[in-house]
């Protein structure tokens, strides 16, 4: 895969804690070793599955080439999804979105 934007979903709480710290480090990084990522494309699916109902969100927008050890896995046949394993820094989130999955 090709490096370029991906994205990382985080609550508003988990984004002031992860500028407070000086990296984005989510639980997952602990507890598999990795911090989940989406393409563009993938949000609309992650959002559904695993964030329905759950209010407000940020979307991190990531540049791939400055995250660190980025992998390209397919949890689901054919569709592979970024995971960085690393804590991700700062100077790697180009931008911060709003967004409020449905369900």
């Amino acid at each position: 895969m090709a490096a370029g934007e991906i994205l990382h979903v985080a609550t508003p709480g988990e984004w002031a804690e992860a500028r407070q710290r000086g990296r984005v480090a989510p639980p997952s990084l602990a507890t598999e070793r990795f911090v989940h990522c989406s393409t563009r494309e993938q949000i609309p699916g992650t959002l559904a599955r695993h964030f329905a109902g759950r209010g407000d969100l940020v979307l991190l927008v990531l540049d791939a080439a400055a995250v660190g050890d980025l992998r390209w896995e397919a949890l689901t046949p054919g569709e592979p999804f970024p995971h960085v394993y690393n804590a991700i820094p700062l100077a790697a989130v180009r931008s911060v979105e709003g967004v409020t999955p449905g369900g």
